[in-house]
C-alpha cells in the first residue's frame, strides 16, 4: 500500500542521516579504543554517558510523544508546539544552573572527585539535547525529513571533527612544536578523555544555533490547561523512558559497582566498546522509530491500519534478522572496530544484537498503548523490565562479569516483548504473522550457529562460505515468502 511506501521513504531519509551520522560517530569508537588502550580510560566515557542518557529522558519527560498526540487535536493544534517548547526551555535552564552550582558535589557522589568539570560540560549537553528534542519532533511531524537529516548530520560531523582536532591534530602539533604559544591556549594533554565531552558540547551548541529558527515558526504562547494534559499523558512515558534507560545503560554503572575494584573500570570499558558493535541493528531501529511514530499516529484513522501495522512488523523483523546474521558472519572483520585490548568481550555481541531485535519488536508493539491512551501499561512493562535488569545484573555480574550484563539485557527485552504482545492483543488486537516472524529469527540464528561449527585456516575461504550462508538466508526466505514479499512491495 502507498502508506507503507511513504513510511519506507521517510525511514530511508531518517535512515540515511542516522546511518551516516552514526557511522561517523561510531568511527570514534576505534579512535578512542586505539588512542586510549587501557579499557579503564574508556570506561569513564561509558559510565558518564549512561548517566547522560538517563537525565535526557528525565529532562524531556515524555514531551515528544505528548506533542505528537495533542497536535492531532484541533482544540490544541496551534498551541502544542509552543507550550512544549517553553516547558522544556524552563526545566533545561533550571537543570543547568543547578549542576553548575553543585558540580563538585555531584562529581563526588559519582566518584569522579577530580573532575567536576565533566559534570558541568555534560549538564549543558543534556539541557541542549532535551530542548532540541522538541524542535526535532516538530520537523518529524511536519515530515521535513531532509531538514532533520541536515541538522543531525551536522551535529555528528562537528563532533567527529572536534574529536579528530583535539585527540589527533593537537597532540601532533605539540609533538612538532608548532605554534606552542597558540596551542597552549586551546589544548592541554592532561584533559585526555575529557576532550570527548568537550567535542560533544561544541556539537550540541552548534545544533542549538541551527535549530533556533524552529523556535519562531509558531506564535509562542503557554497554555496551562494543555500543559497539564501533556504532563499527565507524558508522565507514564517518562517512567517508561527511565525504565528503558535502566535497561539500556545502567548496566555500565552496575558493572563498576559490582565488579572487583581492580578491574571494575576496565570491565565497563570493554563492555561499552563491544556493545557498540551492535551499531547496525541500533541504527536501523532508531531510523525506524523516527519515521514510524508519527506515521503510526497518522495511519490510525485508516480502516486498514491494523493490517499495515502487521505488515510493518514482519518487514521490520526480517531486516533486523538479516542485520544480525550479517554482523555475526563477518565478525572476523568487524572485530577490528575496537582496539585489541577490548576484543576479549566480543562474546556479548550476538546476545546484545538479539536483545536489541526484541527491543525493536517491543517498539513496534508499543503502538497499542499509545493509540488507546493506555500509556501507563508501557510504564508498567518497562518497570518490570528494569526490575529484571537490576536483579539479574546484581546476581550475574559478580559471577560472570559483563557477560551477566549482556544476558540480563537479553532476558529483559525478551520479557518486555512478550508482555507487550500479551496486553496488546487484549486491548488492541492485531493479527501479526507470528510464524513468519519466528522463522525469520530462528533461521538467522541457526545459520550463525552453523557457521561456528567449522574452522578454516584460510580467512578467504571462511568469508566466502559465510557470504554464501548470508545469501542462502535471503534465498530461502524469498523462496518461502516471495508471494508475501511481492505483495508488500506492490503495496
Amino acid at each position: 500500500m502507498a502508506s507503507i511506501k511513504k513510511l519506507a521513504g521517510q525511514t530511508a531519509i531518517y535512515g540515511f542521516s542516522t546511518i551516516f551520522g552514526r557511522l561517523l560517530n561510531y568511527l570514534l569508537v576505534p579512535l578512542h579504543t586505539y588512542l586510549f588502550p587501557q579499557p579503564a580510560q574508556y570506561g569513564v566515557v561509558g559510565e558518564l554517558y549512561a548517566w547522560v542518557s538517563l537525565f535526557i529522558v528525565i529532562l524531556t519527560y515524555g514531551m515528544e510523544t505528548a506533542y505528537f498526540r495533542f497536535s492531532q487535536l484541533d482544540e490544541f493544534k496551534e498551541k502544542t508546539y509552543s507550550t512544549a517548547t517553553i516547558s522544556l526551555l524552563v526545566t533545561s535552564v533550571l537543570f543547568t544552573v543547578f549542576c553548575l552550582l553543585f558540580s563538585q558535589n555531584i562529581a563526588d557522589g559519582l566518584q569522579f572527585h577530580e573532575h567536576p568539570e565533566y559534570i558541568s560540560w555534560l549538564a549543558v549537553i543534556i539541557s541542549i539535547d532535551a530542548l532540541t528534542s522538541i524542535f526535532f519532533a516538530g520537523l518529524r511531524l511536519q515530515m521535513r525529513a531532509l531538514r532533520f537529516a541536515f541538522v543531525k548530520i551536522t551535529n555528528i560531523t562537528v563532533n567527529v571533527l572536534m574529536n579528530l582536532f583535539f585527540l589527533i591534530l593537537c597532540p601532533y602539533l605539540v609533538e612538532i612544536n608548532f605554534a606552542p604559544e597558540v596551542i597552549h591556549y586551546i589544548y592541554s594533554p592532561e584533559i585526555g578523555v575529557g576532550y570527548i565531552f568537550i567535542s560533544n558540547l561544541i556539537a550540541s551548541v552548534i545544533t542549538l544555533v541551527l535549530l533556533i529558527p524552529e523556535l519562531f515558526k509558531f506564535k509562542l504562547s503557554f497554555d496551562l490547561k494543555l500543559w497539564k494534559k501533556m504532563i499527565s499523558y507524558g508522565f507514564p512515558l517518562l517512567i517508561l523512558g527511565l525504565a528503558g534507560i535502566v535497561n539500556e545503560t545502567m548496566d555500565r554503572v552496575l558493572l563498576r559497582r559490582l565488579s572487583p575494584p581492580d578491574i571494575a573500570q576496565a570491565q565497563v570499558g570493554i563492555y561499552s566498546a563491544c556493545y557498540k558493535i551492535s551499531i547496525m541493528m541500533t541504527i536501523f531501529i532508531q531510523a525506524f522509530k523516527y519515521a514510524a511514530e508519527p506515521f503510526f499516529f497518522a495511519k490510525s484513522k485508516d480502516q486498514d491500519a491494523k493490517q499495515t501495522y502487521s505488515d510493518v512488523m514482519s518487514v521490520f523483523v526480517f531486516i533486523c534478522s538479516f542485520i544480525f546474521l550479517g554482523i555475526m558472519l563477518y565478525m572476523d572483520i568487524i572485530q577490528h572496530f575496537v582496539g585489541p585490548e577490548y576484543r576479549v568481550g566480543l562474546g556479548v555481541v550476538p546476545i546484545l544484537l538479539l536483545a536489541n531485535l526484541f527491543l525493536g519488536i517491543f517498539y513496534n508493539l508499543s503502538i497499542w498503548y499509545k493509540l488507546t491512551d493506555k500509556t501507563r501499561f508501557g510504564a508498567y512493562i518497562s518497570l518490570i523490565g528494569a526490575l529484571i535488569t537490576l536483579l539479574l545484573n546484581y546476581f550475574l555480574i559478580p559471577v560472570i562479569g559483563y557477560m551477566g550484563s549482556a544476558w540480563a539485557t537479553f532476558i529483559c527485552y525478551f520479557s518486555m516483548m512478550l508482555l507487550s504482545y500479551a496486553f496488546g492483543q487484549h486491548y488492541y488486537h492485531i493479527e501479526y504473522k507470528l510464524l513468519r516472524i519466528i522463522i525469520y529469527i530462528v533461521f538467522a540464528v541457526a545459520l550463525y550457529l552453523i557457521s561456528t561449527l567449522f574452522y578454516f585456516d584460510s580467512f578467504g575461504i571462511k568469508m566466502a562460505i559465510n557470504s554464501l550462508l548470508l545469501l542462502f538466508y535471503l534465498f530461502v526466505v524469498y523462496l518461502i515468502d516471495h508471494k508475501y514479499i511481492n505483495l508488500i512491495i506492490r503495496r
